[in-house]
């Protein structure tokens, strides 16, 4: 079908961007040497810029990125209304901004190296700036994504932390706004839960009972006494150590005192009471062959609490004497002596010892009490102060035994609900009106008195209360583990606040990006239709489209 010569005016021109340079200097629109024109254009552009009128207009086009071709179209449309004072009557202008204007515009139009320049802004901004500012507006965007959801990490475990500090805490019996403080006052309240769990033993005298029938009735020894520590607890409350040990109540409590922190060695401490004055020594140490002579140290200024090794006479209190015998061998003689004195005086064979002999009556004499005896005077010291269920020991041993009762209870209970064991049955048919007339409602109630009891003690808050009684170090190690939980959500809230910041320092890039790439999107819409427009020309008004402008 042949197309009628007037019907070639509206046959579009398709052009693809990629290749828009090669098309144009194929058909010689423009040449080869394009390069080095424009690059001459631009050294008599930044030449002319330097002296530009007083124009809103100019002033607009200035602020832009690139000045192109039709930019210097319209300056010179501008500049002749501001110089036309300069034209003369030939249609000249003898303005010197006029003239380098339009010489650069005819340079341009030069070989058409304006479309050429035109056509390779278009592609660099198609091709690589455009992508380039979507690639970074995209790395924003996925970075706010990532630092979003780190966010989110970091209030969940912070979270996690937090209940688990609150069910910690929850575990000690505190409420955690001051662990260290709270933790002492529960420990403070320890000895009264101590004291109603021993009153709470009181319950189980007739358990106890029934237990030490069953043990006599089945082992045939009505002498031994089953669940001792037990059963003075039921009768006596949480009595002290030394009234279970010894039966009687002591005169006076001398309690334990907690040790102390210690504390660091100061360098600048002078003499006190507590120092050891070792004396003035010699300036030469004695000789090798000079050691079996009298040697005798010389006692220096003392304090009230030092030790003095000085030459202390015969019978002088605390003294110690460390001359040689007639013999010459130093050695200890364990005289006869009574216990607790110690003799530094040279002993009646002439040995250079320790001599235990008589002291009675002497000054210094060291009484030492046999393991097991009680204090003088009905005095309850150290760890017999304590009561039966805050020393480690004892308080063992009663849970033993409360564990003892309890098992024999449960199981009792059971043998009286399986009504059909025959053999339980026989057995305890010649046991005593005590042990067969139990019933179960009431064996039930001991043994649940008996579990609460074991509950309270074996409680986790009990135990941790106790450790603090015997350790006041425990109680800072507690606090540190504890203050270290929330420290640990501290951190994190702090590290979200820093991702949150970063966050919305990646929203405000992609918000200045946006301008940008925008800007961008129009001055190559803008360039695409100067193009489409100038190509259209030379083929008599074709319409033209440049293919693959996604910007």
């Amino acid at each position: 079908m042949e197309v009628a010569p007037q019907d070639y005016r509206n046959v579009p021109i398709d052009i693809q961007t990629s290749k828009l340079m090669d098309w144009l200097q194929d058909r010689r629109h423009c040449g080869r040497r394009w390069p080095a024109q424009v690059a001459q254009v631009r050294e008599r552009i930044r030449a002319a810029l330097q002296d530009m009128p007083e124009h809103p207009e100019i002033r607009a086009l200035l602020q832009g990125s690139y000045l192109h071709y039709f930019h210097c179209l319209r300056i010179v449309e501008i500049l002749k209304g501001t110089e036309a004072s300069t034209k003369n009557l030939f249609g000249r202008y003898s303005s010197q901004r006029m003239k380098d204007w339009q010489e650069i515009v005819s340079l341009y139009e030069k070989d058409n190296a304006y479309l050429a320049e035109l056509c390779s802004l278009l592609g660099r901004s198609v091709s690589y700036e455009a992508p380039a500012l979507r690639r970074q507006r995209g790395r924003w965007q996925q970075a706010q994504q990532e630092l979003a959801r780190r966010e989110d990490e970091c209030q969940l475990r912070a979270g996690e932390l937090r209940e688990r500090f609150l069910g910690s805490c929850r575990q000690y019996g505190i409420a955690g706004e001051d662990v260290r403080r709270e933790l002492l006052a529960q420990a403070q309240a320890l000895p009264s839960l101590l004291s109603r769990v021993g009153d709470g033993a009181s319950a189980l005298g007739d358990a106890i009972e029934l237990y030490q029938a069953c043990v006599a009735f089945v082992c045939d020894s009505p002498g031994a006494e089953a669940l001792p520590l037990l059963r003075h607890v039921a009768s006596h409350g949480n009595s002290s150590v030394f009234r279970w040990r010894t039966g009687r109540e002591p005169r006076r409590l001398e309690r334990p005192e907690p040790a102390p922190e210690p504390e660091p060695p100061r360098e600048d401490a002078g003499d006190t009471g507590d120092t050891i004055d070792w004396g003035d020594f010699p300036a030469e140490p004695p000789r090798g062959g000079d050691t079996g002579g009298d040697t005798t140290e010389q006692a220096g200024p003392q304090g009230d609490d030092g030790i003095d090794w000085g030459d202390g006479e015969k019978g002088q209190e605390g003294t110690i004497t460390a001359e040689p015998g007639p013999q010459g061998d130093d050695g200890i003689d364990w005289g006869d002596g009574e216990k607790g004195t110690i003799a530094a005086e040279p002993g009646p064979q002439g040995d250079d010892g320790i001599d235990w002999g008589d002291g009675e009556g002497q000054e210094g004499t060291i009484t030492v009490l046999e393991a097991g005896t009680e204090a003088p005077e009905d005095v309850a010291r150290g760890s017999d102060a304590l009561t039966l269920l805050e020393n480690p020991e004892t308080r063992n041993q009663f849970i033993d035994e409360l564990m003892e009762l309890e098992l024999f209870l449960a199981q009792r209970l059971q043998e009286l609900e399986a009504e059909a064991d025959v053999v339980a049955m026989s057995q305890l048919q010649l046991a005593p009106a005590a042990l067969q007339g139990q019933s179960r409602g009431r064996l039930r109630a001991q043994l649940a008195t008996a579990q609460d009891l074991l509950r309270q003690l074996c409680s986790r808050s009990v135990q941790h209360l106790c450790m603090i009684l015997a350790s006041p170090r425990y109680v800072e190690r507690v606090a540190a583990l504890l203050r270290r939980q929330l420290l640990q959500a501290e951190l994190l809230q702090a590290k979200r606040a820093a991702l949150g910041q970063r966050r919305r320092q990646a929203l405000a890039e992609q918000a200045a990006l946006e301008p940008r790439l925008q800007r961008l999107q129009e001055s190559s819409r803008e360039l695409q239709r100067l193009i489409e427009a100038d190509i259209s020309k030379r083929y008599g008004g074709r319409p033209v489209n440049l293919m693959g402008v996604n910007v």
